[in-house]
């Protein structure tokens, strides 16, 4: 029996007495209702579940909307990442600086004299470096995706979706920037890509290449550029440096470009 409430209302079958209060109310018991005890609902054989939550990260709007704009948050994070090594590498240091010198900053000042000299580079040199940036991540979400539960898997999904493209993003940078100074016997699926700007184009890039190389660092999409060029992200960030350090910027750029003149 269950009382108006829907509880289960206690009750000796045998004598077919209703356990009462000492006010004569009836009472639960739930060694006399063992489901109610155990979260079933009364008499439906039904486990009881928790409603999905109506907010917040896990509801499930949430989870798909991030889902969505995940990916996209991965390629603009790789295009900013781009323009700040470009930046740092193309306005700051020297050719002479020990091991990151002739490593890192020499193919940036000879990028600046000879821009398609990279179109000559193979597939290895041109895209060597990053590919050994993002193999660890890529490699750890291959073993994510393969041997944990598709459960388990869901609840990092989001996350996922945008360390992956940042990863493939970064992997491609170079490549994508070799393409922007190739001009002749691009495949077609390239060049749709850059006019309509999924990638960097080559008009866009070239807006760079004009001296003193002080604009437009982002050579991965090249989405950033206007808004970054716009609030004067980098002139200000190389004030603020300038005003710290006393280091002028693009100081060793400038005197490689004078050695060609």
């Amino acid at each position: 029996m269950t009382d108006r409430a829907g509880d289960c209302m206690p009750c000796d079958w045998l004598t077919g007495n209703m356990a009462r209060t000492e006010h004569g109310g009836a009472v639960s018991d739930p060694r006399l209702c063992p489901m109610a005890e155990e979260g079933e609902l009364p008499w439906s054989g039904r486990q009881e579940r928790p409603e999905p939550p109506r907010w917040g990260s896990q509801h499930a709007g949430a989870r798909e909307l991030a889902e969505l704009y995940s990916p996209v948050a991965g390629i603009i994070t790789a295009d900013f990442a781009s323009g700040l090594v470009h930046w740092g590498a193309d306005t700051w240091g020297s050719v002479e600086l020990p091991i990151v010198g002739k490593a890192f900053i020499r193919p940036f000042r000879e990028h600046h004299i000879d821009p398609t000299a990279i179109t000559r580079h193979d597939f290895i040199e041109t895209n060597g470096d990053n590919c050994m940036l993002t193999i660890i991540p890529l490699g750890c979400m291959a073993y994510k995706f393969l041997f944990l539960s598709p459960d388990i898997f869901y609840k990092t999904y989001a996350t996922e979706c945008f360390i992956f493209a940042l990863a493939m993003f970064v992997t491609l940078t170079n490549q994508i920037h070799k393409w922007s100074h190739t001009y002749f016997g691009l495949p077609s699926w390239v060049v749709f890509l850059q006019d309509w700007h999924i990638i960097l184009p080559r008009k866009h890039h070239r807006i760079h290449h004009v001296s003193p190389h002080e604009t437009y660092f982002c050579i991965t999409t090249g989405w950033l550029n206007y808004p970054l060029e716009k609030i004067g992200f980098w002139k200000r960030l190389e004030d603020l440096i300038q005003s710290l350090t006393g280091e002028k910027p693009r100081s060793d750029d400038l005197k490689w470009a004078q050695k060609v003149k």
